[in-house]
């Protein structure tokens, strides 16, 4: 894998835009007794979201390329809520937010359908250990009967 190939993936390059315009957009506008708070946390989430999607396309598995989309999609909710904050703080100014929202939106789709995309293709269905369960068997636990009782589903 390189760059190059990374460059392809539509959902990374948008993540990417996405965390830049935080930092060029917001990350200047926080005052400086938000240096060590609000805008490290910024920064930790929104450069989370194109760095997992990457760390994800480097794996062969597709059940681990969706765990690192998940992510990915957590960390761009966590950016957004920042985000809410620093509107509501009046940090940031409403049409900057309001098209930082609508980004964000736009991405979620883009991540959930790159999701579902390799949910349907299942891509290296057929590596070497990609068969074994990391799941433990469902147990459920019946609490009117004897401490000693456990029914399994």
């Amino acid at each position: 894998m390189s760059i190059k190939s990374l460059e392809t993936l539509e959902v990374w390059k948008r993540a990417k835009e996405f965390s830049l315009r935080v930092y060029r957009e917001v990350l200047p506008l926080l005052p400086s007794e938000e240096k060590w708070n609000l805008s490290q946390q910024l920064r930790r989430s929104s450069s989370s979201i194109p760095a997992n999607i990457a760390e994800g396309y480097g794996r062969f598995y597709y059940q681990e390329i969706i765990r690192f989309c998940y992510i990915a999609r957590g960390s761009l909710e966590e950016t957004l809520s920042h985000l809410v904050l620093c509107c509501e703080l009046k940090y940031l100014p409403k049409p900057v937010f309001d098209s930082l929202e609508q980004d964000g939106e736009k991405l979620t789709q883009l991540i959930n359908g790159y999701i579902g995309y390799l949910k349907r293709s299942k891509q290296g269905q057929n590596e070497p250990g990609a068969n074994h369960s990391i799941r433990e068997d469902i147990v459920s636990y019946d609490i009117n009967s004897s401490e000693d009782s456990i029914a399994v589903e």
